[in-house]
């Protein structure tokens, strides 16, 4: 039976999946300090990859603008974080670069270029789209598309660390903040579903 105690609980649930979500997105914005403590250290990037930094900064930059009052309503701390970390990523990126030998110092340029343009003609082309609806609708899907190359960019290494059998190149806390932000955002998704069927319920009932 569906009661307001349920409707409670469901409504603790959802802000404390949120709440871990953000505070796990935090801790995956500094979790590459202790590599980069390391790049600065021996003044060399080495074999670590700079690709996991270069998506992370375009899907921050995309959920921000995501969380615009331009793009969609009553999401301003998806803004405010996701700010945060393309600020993170920004630093991480010109300290790689600062540091990577030539080769790679222009690729990830070329990289750091290809991500700030095609920013820019995401911003453009959703302010032609005049129905907010769709706005909201077309940026979300790329939204899902950034964060789903975000979680998949550090098995970018997964061909080095087969070759030679270390896992030295791979950040753990990289993957281990990857993997707990996203099952807390999971489990967010999976607490508005429920909430909403909760109280679509408890209405129906009531009439």
């Amino acid at each position: 039976m569906v009661s307001l105690a349920s409707i409670q609980v469901l409504e603790i649930c959802k802000d404390a999946a949120g709440g871990a979500g953000n505070i796990f997105a935090f801790g995956l914005f500094v979790s590459p300090i202790p590599t980069f403590q390391r790049i600065i250290r021996n003044k060399t990037t080495e074999q670590f990859s700079g690709l996991p930094y270069i998506y992370a900064l375009l899907n921050c930059l995309i959920c921000a603008w995501y969380g615009s009052p331009l793009i969609s309503l009553d999401n301003i701390l998806v803004t405010t974080v996701n700010s945060v970390g393309a600020v993170f990523q920004a630093v991480y990126i010109v300290l790689f670069i600062a540091y990577a030998e030539k080769a790679k110092k222009l690729w990830m340029l070329g990289l750091l270029l290809a991500v700030c343009s095609g920013f820019a003609v995401i911003v453009l082309c959703s302010l032609l789209i005049v129905d907010f609806e769709v706005r909201r609708i077309a940026i979300g899907f790329l939204s899902c598309a950034s964060l789903i190359s975000m979680f998949a960019s550090p098995l970018f290494v997964i061909n080095l660390v087969i070759r030679t059998r270390s896992v030295e190149f791979m950040p753990f806390y990289l993957s281990l903040s990857t993997f707990l932000m996203s099952t807390s955002f999971f489990l967010y998704f999976l607490m508005i579903y429920t909430l909403n069927n909760t109280l679509h319920t408890f209405k129906s009932l009531e009439d």
